[in-house]
């Protein structure tokens, strides 16, 4: 039976092919077949070439005369037209083909296919679709660049990551996990160690490493690891940053830390493969009813196969290739475990103190309100001015503040309080006895309040001689003076203001003779 389109559909399909929509951009909007799209596609263009006499369709053709099976008349091309007309026209796969040297350029630069699309639009007015360029690109070989190859010397690297286990019955929970497996490959040997663990965190990270050094027997001078976040705070192309416990860590067994290059896992390739290979011949397939169940398969697995064959690259027995070549050049274990510390910036607070673990210590106040390190382990608090150690102090439990350098070991705030009143008056005794007999008698009088009126005090011996100051003192205690006020004025001394005196001889005064009784009268 003839399929044909209604004429508001056939006006529809027409005026979307002079836009120069693809046939499945076509299909997906109206949901007309692509094969029927076609054929009006090639109707059109037999219609548009009148370029011989009898090759014109009557304008008044049913649209019924359009069916599913090819045209009666094929050989309806115009003169020179192409051969295969069906591969030239806007939308099909070959569309995007004579514009192929861009393309590849722009691909090989990086540029997603949409970014691709939108430039072959902008720049030379591509009409087809941007799944024409997909469709384009897949058609393309994928290009391959070359990877060097990572040689490393006996002992000199070691190659650190974590995978997912088998699954595993979590005891404490009663749920089905898959752990995380912590391997250590050696380089050269690739000999390795693993171990399954439930987190990732900095600590479980560091006695990963202590046990694999044990495990191997020594340490190698390189670790790289893949921006573990245990290792590094900050990923970079050119300059990341370790994580301080990570660097101290790495400093007390002797070795370098190697962030590799974000997204280039070639560059830790032998752990890639070991670890690939510890899961397929180890792991895949099995389930363990405990995390020391999964541990002791690996231990098992790594005696009695890993270590035993014969490697693919190095063409040797992985444990004699590293008892003879990896294990005599590997560095000597540290002589202690590492002593794990926390780390954390924290910024000086108005008081001169700032917060560790719900605690307060203090710091000098040349610190205050900028940003300080503290490290923290189970016995000290160190707090670090940059680089510089400027206090140490014991841990103190959570609310409690530590005491100051000056202070002993009690962190009462009344005796605090005492220990600055103290300072106090030892600067009034530096300033003369008149002056601390002054102070104690202030606070004997004004209890509490007095602490701010002898720091006032204290701050006249810098705008009168001293002299003058424990003269206002002495004065002051003699009649039992303590404000402010009162001694500031007794240090200013007299008033510059002239003294009047009585004056007895002058020429408007009479003389006592002049005066007579009789006047009064």
């Amino acid at each position: 039976m003839a399929n044909y389109l209604k004429m508001p559909k056939k006006q529809q399909v027409l005026a979307l092919l002079d836009l120069g929509w693809s046939y499945r951009r076509i299909e997906s909007e109206t949901g007309i077949r692509r094969e029927t799209v076609s054929r009006y596609a090639a109707l059109r263009r037999a219609n548009a070439a009148k370029a011989f006499p009898g090759s014109e369709a009557p304008s008044d053709a049913p649209d019924r005369g359009i069916s599913e099976s090819p045209p009666s008349n094929p050989a309806t091309v115009f003169p020179g037209s192409e051969a295969n007309p069906a591969k030239t026209f806007a939308g099909s796969r070959h569309a995007a083909a004579r514009y192929h040297d861009t393309i590849c350029e722009k691909r090989d630069a990086g540029l997603s296919v949409q970014r691709i699309w939108q430039d072959l639009v902008e720049e030379f007015g591509y009409g087809a679709s941007y799944e024409s360029v997909k469709r384009y690109l897949r058609s393309l070989p994928v290009p391959r660049r070359p990877v060097g190859v990572f040689l490393s010397a006996p002992g000199d690297e070691g190659q650190a990551d974590f995978f997912q286990g088998a699954p595993t019955l979590d005891t404490t929970t009663g749920q089905w996990k898959r752990p995380w497996v912590f391997r250590l490959t050696l380089s050269h040997s690739r000999h390795g160690y693993e171990e399954a663990v439930w987190d990732q965190r900095l600590e479980t990270f560091l006695r990963l490493h202590e046990r694999a050094f044990h495990d191997l027997g020594g340490v190698p001078r390189v670790v790289k690891h893949d921006n573990l976040g245990a290792a590094v705070v900050r990923a970079c192309l050119y300059d990341p940053d370790t994580h301080v416990v990570y660097a101290a860590f790495c400093q007390h067994w002797g070795f370098t830390s190697l962030p590799t290059r974000p997204r280039s896992p070639q560059e830790n390739g032998k752990q890639e493969r070991s670890g690939g290979y510890v899961k397929d011949n180890a792991l895949k397939g099995r389930r363990f009813d405990s995390l020391d169940a999964h541990n002791a398969h690996l231990r098992h697995w790594n005696r009695t196969i890993a270590r035993l064959r014969i490697h693919g690259t190095t063409r040797r027995q992985v444990w004699t290739h590293f008892l003879e070549t990896d294990q005599p050049a590997l560095q000597r274990l540290a002589a202690t475990p590492f002593p794990l510390f926390a780390s954390g910036t924290r910024t000086v607070h108005a008081d001169g103190h700032i917060e560790v673990a719900g605690a307060f210590y203090p710091v000098p106040a040349s610190c205050l309100g900028r940003r300080v390190r503290a490290e923290w382990d189970t016995t000290l608090v160190r707090i670090f001015d940059v680089d510089t150690l400027v206090a140490v102090h014991a841990r103190v439990a959570a609310g409690l503040f530590a005491p100051a350098p000056f202070q002993g070991r009690s962190t009462d705030p009344t005796t605090r309080q005492r220990a600055f009143i103290e300072r106090l008056l030892g600067r009034c005794a530096l300033v003369g006895a008149p002056l601390r007999q002054w102070a104690e008698a202030a606070l004997a009088a004004r209890g509490i309040r007095a602490i701010r009126l002898i720091q006032g005090v204290l701050a006249l011996t810098r705008r009168h001689p001293r002299e003058r100051v424990l003269h206002a003192a002495t004065l002051a205690l003699t009649h039992q003076r303590f404000r402010y006020k009162e001694l500031a004025r007794l240090a200013a001394g007299p008033s510059a203001a002239p003294t009047r005196s009585l004056v007895t001889d002058d020429p408007v005064i009479r003389s006592m003779t002049d005066y007579h009784l009789e006047l009064f009268r």
